[in-house]
């Protein structure tokens, strides 16, 4: 049993291609209760060594097998060669680089096969004349949980259960790459542009919000503009910034957002940049520049005030800086202002003359003011439906839901609903169905 310990440190010692899996959360503490074992380190170090292995795991991967865990880390690794894998055919990836990676698999299948009655085996043996001691690490915990699946990609979870060695999966490993890229781009679709102490990331989204055109009732053609100017990009063709702009509730964030999961199969990404960070744009132009996938930046509810400056670094992105937007990025912004940052009377009063307080080049600050809009390719309206379009959204979504209420208590509830709620938008009919379908359930 001892042997067996040995070669599992021996295993995450070899690793060479995928070394940062050993400074993994869950596989680090594996290798320090291993190391324990290996070094007979006291009963009490080694105790706790099993302690915080057992608490990391299951906080990171609770009621799922290591193997499983495991597997999960192989597929969303960030290294040379999941990027390579992103552009270049199997064929054409060097043999040696390829043999590393086998070697590495073969090394990682080892880890995943340890079970926690082998390292407990491994710790009764060296002290099996303590009672005290021998029982303690009898009851340990066991943390080979069964599953028999990963969630995140069935097949390739599959193809590595089902094969006689991991280093098999070499190139369907390839393939998985090259359909979903690797790292974070790989586990994620979505991601929000954050920042801590140490400077600006991209986190990725758990659970992206799951709306779809579908979900959606009218302003087709609206979405239509958008749907279009997508595929072009997804395609590799020209493509323009958009701002979507129109009244509150009208369905601008969820076209955008319902892009992700309608066509992020295809390799788009859309990462969510909040307004008081634009200053970091060309953070984030660094980071996906070389990558495969295309990227929608989207900037919700845009708008600036007068005093603020971030948005020349918005227009310098859109327009003009001296670092060029690389192509596979686009920039999807809404906004509930058709001139994106607030222009005030008094800004015009320096184009009368004879205040000797008055802007010389006033017109020339106005035109700066306004020229951030005029920087998106295209410009979609989103209005505020009249009541009858407001009914026809109201009656699709109740035909959606299942709702059989006669159509003139439906209507006029709904009228009810948006005089004393919201007021006409598809938002105000979505959160009236919503009331209406809990109360007619009830």
């Amino acid at each position: 049993m001892e042997k067996e310990i040995v070669q599992l440190k021996t295993a995450l010692d070899s690793l060479t291609v995928y070394r940062t899996l050993v400074k993994d959360p869950v596989i680090s503490k594996l290798y320090c209760l291993v190391e324990g074992i290996c070094f007979n380190r006291d009963f009490s170090e080694l105790i706790n060594c099993y302690g915080e292995f057992y608490y990391t795991f299951v906080e990171n991967n609770p009621m799922n097998s290591l193997k499983n865990y495991i597997i999960s880390s192989i597929l969303y690794q960030d290294n040379a060669f999941s990027r390579c894998c992103e552009t270049v055919e199997f064929d054409f990836i060097s043999k040696q680089l390829i043999e590393a990676v086998k070697n590495d698999l073969r090394c990682l299948e080892k880890v995943a096969n340890i079970t926690s009655k082998s390292i407990k085996q491994a710790m009764k043996k060296k002290y099996e004349k303590d009672c005290f001691e021998y029982d303690a690490i009898s009851s340990l915990p066991e943390w080979d949980f069964d599953s028999n699946h990963i969630k995140e990609d069935n097949d390739i979870g599959d193809i590595f259960k089902t094969r006689n060695g991991w280093a098999e999966c070499v190139k369907f490993l390839h393939n998985f790459h090259r359909k979903n890229g690797s790292g974070d781009f790989a586990r994620f679709k979505g991601f929000i542009w954050e920042r801590s102490e140490q400077g600006g990331f991209l986190k990725g989204v758990e659970s992206p919000d799951p709306i779809r055109f579908s979900d959606l009732i009218g302003y087709e053609s609206e979405r239509q503009i958008v749907i279009e100017n997508t595929l072009k990009f997804l395609n590799g063709y020209p493509a323009n910034n958009l701002l979507l702009y129109g009244d509150r509730g009208t369905g601008k964030s969820s076209t955008v957002k319902a892009l992700l999961n309608e066509y992020g199969h295809l390799g788009l990404r859309i990462i969510e940049m909040p307004k008081r960070y634009l200053s970091d744009f060309y953070h984030v132009l660094r980071i996906i520049k070389d990558r495969p996938q295309k990227f929608v930046v989207f900037i919700d509810d845009l708008a600036f005030e007068d005093s603020e400056e971030d948005y020349t670094a918005l227009k310098a992105v859109l327009e003009g800086g001296l670092e060029n937007k690389p192509d596979n990025l686009v920039i999807y912004a809404t906004s509930n202002r058709k001139h994106l940052i607030k222009e005030k009377f008094s800004d015009r009063a320096g184009l009368m003359y004879g205040d000797k307080d008055d802007e010389v080049r006033a017109s020339d600050t106005l035109q700066e003011k306004l020229s951030l809009a005029d920087r998106f390719g295209i410009t979609i309206t989103f209005s505020s439906p009249g009541k009858q379009k407001y009914l026809e959204i109201v009656d699709g979504l109740a035909e959606r839901r299942g709702l059989n209420i006669d159509k003139d208590i439906l209507h006029r509830e709904a009228l009810k609903w948006e005089m004393w709620h919201n007021g006409l938008s598809p938002r105000t009919a979505r959160q009236f169905i919503d009331w209406i379908e809990g109360d007619y359930k009830k």
